[in-house]
């Protein structure tokens, strides 16, 4: 897919844009957010402009989560973090319209309430059936 000439992650990936590279592979980069949640606040982007996940070819898939699942490790090896939080917008919250994955260090108590939002309850039985059956017959296509 062709680049907007106006998407700074595209900027980034090409190097016209600075940005504290951790990690650059033939499919995806990753580099710190300049606004982070935490210090060691990564995001990683496939080099091709895709918008969101339901865009990128299957064949970028594998590539991107392996590299994601790597950089998992990492994070939390190199920020002594207890776990990490592992996020894509689609379209909504997306800040910048080119598919990304946030890999953020964790730690117990450590304050982030913003990716938490309120829980619900299905109406009952009937109501859980007929959002799974809507969801399988949408993945039948």
């Amino acid at each position: 897919m062709a680049a907007p000439a106006s998407c700074l992650f595209c900027a980034i990936v090409a190097g016209t844009e600075p940005a504290a590279r951790v990690l650059e592979e033939e499919h995806c980069v990753a580099f710190l957010d300049a606004r982070p949640l935490f210090e060691g606040h990564v995001l990683l982007v496939p080099r091709e402009h895709h918008v969101t996940l339901a865009e990128l070819p299957e064949r970028l898939v594998a590539p991107l989560f392996t590299t994601a699942q790597r950089l998992c490790r990492a994070v939390e090896a190199a920020q002594e973090a207890q776990g990490s939080f592992v996020a894509m917008n689609n379209v909504v919250s997306q800040s910048v319209a080119h598919l990304h994955v946030h890999v953020v260090p964790r730690r117990r108590k450590d304050g982030l309430r913003g990716f938490f939002w309120p829980r619900t309850r299905y109406a009952g039985d009937a109501a859980i059936a007929q959002v799974a059956d809507g969801i399988r017959a949408a993945l039948r296509g």
